[in-house]
């Protein structure tokens, strides 16, 4: 048999909290339960909004104390900087530079005329030449006997001529006795001086052949040093080919540098100047031989050469760093750590009477081993803050610092 449903008991949908028989059923349960969670979240949730609130308004206070009107800050929630006082100092103005060292007269000595093998060598490279002194020998199979044979040439056209005017001076001899007809004479004339022709042609071709004998020595057109030898016995030699040496003619050095362009105007020719070279304690004394006269558009660089004394360190192609001295000033000197910039410019932090921080603009020059050199914008007598002032906002008060020596003595702050 079907079970009879229970007439007297509502269906479960329509069940409510005022609904017979609703209590203590499992619907009832369930919904109790669910609106004891929801109550515990909305406490839990209600403690923390009211502890969020509490920590807001704590933090405010605290950070707007100091700036809240009509509230004095206290001397332990300023910031404590330290200042000091810009004195003028003697500064040396210099301009500072680096390049090479060269040669003042690079001068390439290679082949000319001909090209011939190399035979022999005389020189090494960093060997002190004199002028005409021979660095190299080329072959001379061929130019020699050539010498040789024009030179028998010259003597026996310089022997037929001197046979031939002896005739003509016989002839004129007896001119007059009408022993020889006026032919003969003239015939014997034009014969002497055919054969005085013929001792300058044979003169001329002889000192043609000399002067490719003598092309075939390399000798030193300066006295110098040798910078580099590019030649070896057995090389052929051409005009064509590079050059087989290159003399330092004299012996002198420069250093060629280049220098900033606004730097330039304060160069004058004839200042003093000193050389530093990587590895060589010593300094090295020169002057200004030359500024250039155009200022190179791409690198916005003059060039500038300092003539310097011959020495064995100082050798063609090393690396250099050069310092002209320009001119004494009295400026104010301050540490790096107090010079700051921004796109507004080069500016300090000074603290006013009132310990307040303030933004001075100023104009920075050289730099020294002491600091950086002011130009312009201090007097000397501001408390300049020599430390963290990237850290400080303009207006902001200040606890200012006791110097070392006060602090020390208990002395109390400024």
């Amino acid at each position: 048999m079907n079970a009879q449903p229970n007439l007297d008991r509502p269906p479960v949908s329509t069940l409510t909290r005022d609904t017979p028989h609703f209590a203590g059923t499992p619907i009832d349960q369930a919904w109790q339960t669910r609106r004891r969670r929801q109550w515990v979240l909305i406490g839990i949730g209600v403690v923390l909004a009211l502890v969020a609130i509490v920590w807001a308004a704590t933090s405010f206070k605290d950070s707007a104390a100091p700036v809240a009107a009509g509230v004095a800050p206290t001397n332990d929630s300023l910031p404590l900087v330290s200042v000091m006082t810009p004195v003028a100092a003697s500064v040396t103005s210099t301009i500072n530079f680096t390049g090479a060292i060269h040669a003042r007269h690079d001068m390439p000595i290679g082949v000319e005329g001909e090209g011939s093998r190399i035979t022999a060598l005389f020189v090494e490279a960093g060997d002190t030449v004199r002028r005409g002194q021979l660095m190299a020998r080329l072959d001379q199979s061929v130019t020699l006997p050539q010498v040789n044979r024009l030179a028998a040439s010259l003597e026996e056209a310089r022997a037929q001529a001197a046979l031939s005017l002896a005739e003509y001076g016989r002839a004129r001899g007896v001119e007059a006795a009408g022993a020889l007809s006026k032919e003969e004479i003239e015939r014997r004339r034009a014969a002497s001086v055919t054969d005085e022709a013929r001792v300058k042609v044979a003169a001329a071709q002889l000192a043609e052949a000399q002067a490719r004998l003598e092309r075939t020595e390399i000798r030193a057109p300066s006295e110098g040093i040798v910078l580099t030898r590019n030649a070896e016995v057995g090389q052929t030699a051409s005009p064509a080919s590079d050059p087989l040496f290159r003399l330092a003619r004299g012996g002198e050095v420069e250093m060629r540098a280049q220098v900033a362009e606004q730097d330039m105007p304060k160069l004058r020719i004839g200042q003093a100047a000193t050389a530093y070279l990587t590895g060589v304690a010593d300094s090295f004394q020169g002057e200004v031989r030359l500024l250039g006269a155009v200022i190179d558009p791409e690198t916005r660089l003059g060039e500038i050469r300092i003539s310097l004394p011959s020495d064995p360190r100082l050798r063609p192609g090393a690396f250099a760093r050069g310092r002209a001295v320009i001119g004494q000033t009295h400026s104010p000197v301050l540490p790096q750590t107090a010079v700051m910039s921004d796109s507004r410019g080069t500016y300090v932090y000074v603290v006013n009477a009132e310990g307040r921080v303030e933004r001075r603009n100023v104009v920075a020059g050289d730099t020294s081993v002491r600091g950086i050199v002011v130009t312009s914008g201090l007097t000397g007598s501001e408390r300049v803050v020599s430390t963290a002032g990237g850290f400080l906002r303009a207006g902001e008060q200040v606890n200012v610092a006791a110097p070392e020596s006060e602090a020390a003595s208990g002395a109390p702050q400024p």
